[in-house]
């Protein structure tokens, strides 16, 4: 099973949530990865890797010195196009793809982090929405209870709707603290609206922003589906 971590914006959570819950997964005894679509503002090693095998108490894997769970990595801190022109380079969406699959081969759940929002551009042409279009993998909604996350989100849903891609839950990222009557609304707000779009997805509160406490966060309602432990 792929699942596809997005976010509402950039810095939001999702290298976090994607550690958290590919160490959920990992306790429950199934074959777990994690997979950096592109990293961006970064010279050397992905840093959203090494967070992610940091919050799963681990060491790099093989897949990750091959490439296999980051294909591009980027030093300028921008979007994917313009971090890859400014280097000479673009990014292959086919390339990213494979290299996808090619872990789904070893292992039960691959977790892949995207960058930035939907609609952040890949290519001159392509951006993340567009890939994900192709692809087909169901989505998990990173979003929090700051200031214009409310928008931000019914965005997201609107564009997941109307590309007719499967969501599988929506992460609420309650890092940092806002104040308690906009976390409550903020939350319910979402509810709504994922009943009114149709969206039988469940939340998931995610009550930091570090791996410090790691039994904090309740994914129960992520999916397992058929998935066999090895």
């Amino acid at each position: 099973m792929i699942l596809f971590i997005a976010g509402i914006d950039t810095g939001i959570g999702k290298t976090i949530a994607t550690g958290l819950m590919a160490k959920w997964y990992a306790r429950r005894g199934v074959r777990v990865v994690t997979q950096k679509l592109v990293q961006t503002g970064c010279d050397g090693f992905p840093e959203d890797i090494r967070t992610h095998r940091s919050i799963m108490g681990g060491d790099l894997l093989p897949e990750d010195q091959q490439g296999l769970t980051c294909p591009y990595v980027f030093r300028f801190p921008g979007s994917p196009h313009l971090a890859a022109a400014l280097e000479g380079r673009t990014v292959d969406t086919g390339k990213l793809a494979e290299a996808t699959r090619e872990l789904a081969r070893s292992y039960n759940v691959v977790l892949v982090e995207g960058v930035g929002g939907l609609c952040v551009p890949l290519t001159h042409e392509t951006t993340v929405l567009d890939f994900l279009e192709q692809q087909r993998w169901p989505v998990i909604l990173v979003t929090s209870s700051r200031l214009g996350s409310i928008n931000h989100t019914f965005l997201s849903l609107e564009a997941l709707r109307t590309r007719r891609l499967s969501l599988a839950a929506v992460i609420y990222n309650l890092h940092p603290a806002a104040r308690p009557e906009i976390v409550r609304d903020t939350r319910q707000v979402i509810a709504d609206a994922l009943r009114r779009m149709g969206l039988a997805a469940p939340i998931l509160d995610l009550p930091f922003a570090g791996d410090d406490d790691p039994a904090a966060p309740d994914f129960d309602g992520l999916p397992l589906g058929r998935i066999v432990a090895q």
